[in-house]
């Protein structure tokens, strides 16, 4: 009987902390999820709701349920080249910043001298405790008509006339750039230096060249770095908007200073929640389209 009784009771303390095991998880994320339902869902499904209001110049909306700010935008040419215009200037600029990142993350990860690497990081992290405003301002000193670099050319070409290169889409991407890059970086540098040396190694090793250890060995193990930072890039430079707003000029627009616009100048909140809402809902399209491409193409590559 005392047997019976032992085993019984250790199978119930067995059962209690397989669930215990089994809620843990659960328990522990419930505040976190609690927390990102209050402060970003639930403004989310408001601004949902928003955007199915009508606008009305006295009382600045009425509630409702239509359809006309959503058939605005897609009727609209302008709005609809606005959003054109975010997505190939982020496109371009998150190409940049993979282009560049690759370089500087490969040569971080692989340089055996600790003291330049521990600078490199600084030099690298610092900039992001500053705000895009101010190194978006360095920026306009660089590329205004008088600026440092129209000053630079015209002492090397006297007869040269000024070049436009603030208040266009080049300066814009290249503001991006600078300001997303360190990003990049560091995203692409905490994969690289899980990646052994002794395998771009034995690829050299075997005859293989620079290039093509690179291209075979170190890229595919590079990937989930390449992705995770492109997506970051990416989604950051679709919601942009001091860059787009100081060196852009009011003639360059992009979502987020549109849909500002909308909500400070035009005062029409219903059609400002739908474009933010299209915003909202195409760059998580774009994601989850890339998660799935990103996963397809890393399980064909571990079948062959």
């Amino acid at each position: 009987m005392t047997t019976l009784v032992a085993a019984r009771d250790t199978g119930g303390t067995l059962a209690v902390a397989k669930r215990g095991r089994w809620a843990a998880p659960y328990a522990l994320s419930g505040p976190a999820f609690v927390f990102v339902s209050l402060l970003l869902m639930l403004p989310l499904l408001m601004m949902l709701r928003l955007s199915f209001y009508q606008y009305d110049a006295a009382q600045m909306y009425i509630q409702a349920f239509t359809l006309d700010n959503y058939i605005r935008f897609f009727k609209d040419e302008f709005y609809r080249q606005v959003l054109w215009t975010t997505l190939w200037v982020s496109a371009v600029t998150t190409l940049l910043c993979l282009i560049g990142g690759l370089a500087v993350a490969y040569f971080m990860a692989r340089t055996t001298s600790a003291i330049l690497k521990r600078y490199l990081i600084i030099a690298i992290v610092l900039p992001l405790f500053m705000g895009n405003v101010a190194r978006t301002a360095g920026w306009i000193i660089i590329l205004d008509n008088k600026g440092l670099l129209n000053f630079l050319l015209q002492k090397l070409d006297p007869g040269g006339g000024t070049l436009q290169l603030l208040y266009t889409s080049g300066a814009v991407i290249t503001g991006l750039t600078s300001v997303l890059l360190p990003f990049m970086i560091v995203t692409l540098n905490s994969v690289m230096h899980n990646i052994d040396v002794s395998l771009e190694e034995a690829s050299l090793n075997l005859g293989a060249s620079a290039l093509t250890t690179f291209r075979r060995i170190v890229l595919p193990l590079l990937m989930p770095g390449i992705f995770a930072g492109c997506v970051l890039c990416f989604i950051l430079s679709m919601n942009a908007y001091a860059t787009p707003i100081l060196i852009g000029g009011p003639k360059f627009y992009m979502m987020a200073p549109t849909i500002y616009k909308q909500i400070s100048a035009a005062m029409n909140w219903p059609f400002a929640s739908a474009l933010a809402f299209m915003l909202i809902s195409l760059t998580m399209v774009l994601t989850v389209v890339s998660a799935v491409m990103f996963n397809r193409t890393a399980r064909v590559g571990s079948v062959r």
